[in-house]
């Protein structure tokens, strides 16, 4: 009798702390076997001394969520989940919006519906609070928490998502005492609203000015904001999608002064800069509209080092699909419409990995395994997943990447399996790409084509992470 459904051999096995060269033995879609020389399995693949990492937990990626401005998301969680795995990653988390007036549980059951017999990876879904009233957070929040909606975003920016301070405080509470993990979209509205307005008046509409818009101080602000708030109702909290050295130094700040405070960022932040949203007044920078806007080269190299020494945890897509061409993408409105108009987001859910591995391990920016902790450990931690995600260990999903640094790689949309029509990094020439993606034990991308069925994927329910565990610290405040 065969022990092992699959064994993988000859793996250089790169976890978030270790690297080894092992086998690796598969049975019922987990992990039951390292070591070297283990009896033959049902299935054989060599790895031929190749990296191996755990598949990638994208913790930031939006698939058919409504907009309500006219535009509609390009992918929806068979696209979208496909184009996950042929670029490494095997769990996604998108997010259920819930919609002013209506309630969390109606976003959950909608999320639920549009995902049905569609992913082909593992998934689960962040929350979005956007009308947190009395009974919401009294009642439903801590309801859904327990069910395993274990994190929440909230905005402080959008008419349609942001909430006051006061509602940001009472959310952060409900957090604190239920043991959830708080996500921020960290930026002014207030200063944007004011920027724009002036910017539209002087006749500034093409796209380009999206950035001027946006300038570093107003994530820089909304950040100190966002970091105070959480100081004063000690719960932790997450920076989502960081894009420059101001909103750094105020993560560096909390960090050096024991608080909770973690990072995320994103590669458009480490590959594009304001001038990709356009030089001129033509409507092709609106493929690289998102928020925060990409900023300029020295802000790279800052984000680069946050990588680097510890100020991020996480790197995530943030992965907002939109069709450049088309009557319900980037050009729903038109081409004559002020930026504030144009969809914003960009797709990068399937290029994730391979850029960073190509442009952070090949290049010696980052070691193996800090990619790892980047793109997979801790985004399981933060989100209550590990250990049976982002790991290589005995007893977790069988989620793992073989990477093939053999040749280059020419970045090309058509390339690609996203149901957008562009990739803002057209053009790129990488040093790897994955040569392998299985989920649970079965292949979805055998390094030319998607192999996972549609359906396949299964919901995740989440743990209360312990990250998200308050410092209880002594305090006079009524906690």
């Amino acid at each position: 009798m065969q022990t092992f459904d699959t064994v993988i051999r000859n793996a250089r096995v790169v976890t978030a702390a270790d690297i080894f060269t092992s086998d690796i033995g598969i049975r019922d879609g987990r992990i039951v076997a390292l070591g070297l020389d283990l009896e033959a399995g049902a299935r054989e693949i060599d790895a031929a001394g190749r990296h191996v990492t755990p598949g990638g937990v994208d913790s930031h990626v939006h698939f058919d969520q409504p907009t309500g401005d006219g535009s509609i998301m390009a992918d929806d969680f068979l696209s979208g989940t496909t184009s996950a795995a042929c670029g490494g990653t095997t769990t996604v988390i998108p997010f259920a919006c819930q919609q002013k007036g209506h309630t969390l549980r109606e976003a959950i059951d909608d999320y639920h519906r549009r995902a049905d017999r569609k992913p082909v990876i593992d998934y689960a879904f962040h929350l979005i609070v956007t009308d947190p009233t009395p009974e919401i957070l009294r009642d439903e929040l801590p309801a859904l928490i327990a069910e395993g909606y274990t994190s929440f975003k909230i905005y402080m920016t959008y008419d349609a998502l942001k909430l006051s301070d006061r509602e940001m405080l009472d959310t952060l509470s409900v957090a604190r005492s239920e043991g959830a993990m708080v996500m921020i979209h960290a930026e002014n509205a207030d200063c944007i609203a004011w920027l724009t307005e002036r910017l539209l008046a002087a006749g500034h509409t093409a796209p380009r000015y999206h950035a001027t818009s946006r300038p570093m101080l107003v994530e820089r602000e909304a950040t100190h904001r966002a970091i105070a708030f959480a100081e004063l109702v000690d719960v932790p909290i997450l920076i989502v999608h960081v894009s420059g050295r101001e909103a750094v130094e105020q993560i560096r700040w909390a960090q050096s002064h024991g608080l909770k405070v973690y990072g995320e960022t994103c590669p458009q932040y480490l590959f594009l800069t304001a001038d990709s949203l356009g030089c001129d007044d033509s409507f092709e920078g609106a493929k690289c509209i998102c928020s925060p806007p990409p900023r300029d080269k020295a802000n790279q190299q800052v984000i680069w080092d946050g990588l680097e020494n510890g100020a991020f945890e996480v790197f995530s897509s943030d992965h907002a699909p939109f069709r450049y061409d088309g009557p319900d993408g980037k050009k729903a409105h038109g081409e004559a419409v002020s930026f504030d108009q144009i969809a914003n987001g960009i797709p990068g859910v399937e290029t994730r990995m391979a850029l960073l591995w190509s442009e952070g391990v090949r290049t010696g920016r980052i070691t193996p395994q800090s990619f790892v902790a980047l793109t997979a450990t801790n985004a399981a931690k933060l989100y209550g997943l590990y250990p049976r995600k982002g790991s290589i260990a005995i007893g977790a999903d069988a989620d793992l990447v073989i990477w093939d640094e053999s040749r280059t790689f020419h970045l090309e949309n058509a390339k690609l399996h996203h149901n957008v029509d562009y990739t803002p990094y057209e053009g790129m020439h990488l040093s790897a790409w994955p040569a392998l993606t299985m989920s649970r034990g079965d292949v979805v991308w055998d390094g030319e084509k998607p192999c996972g069925d549609a359906g396949r994927g299964e919901f995740l329910p989440c743990a209360r992470p312990d990250p998200a565990k308050p410092r209880r610290r002594k305090t006079e405040l009524p906690l």
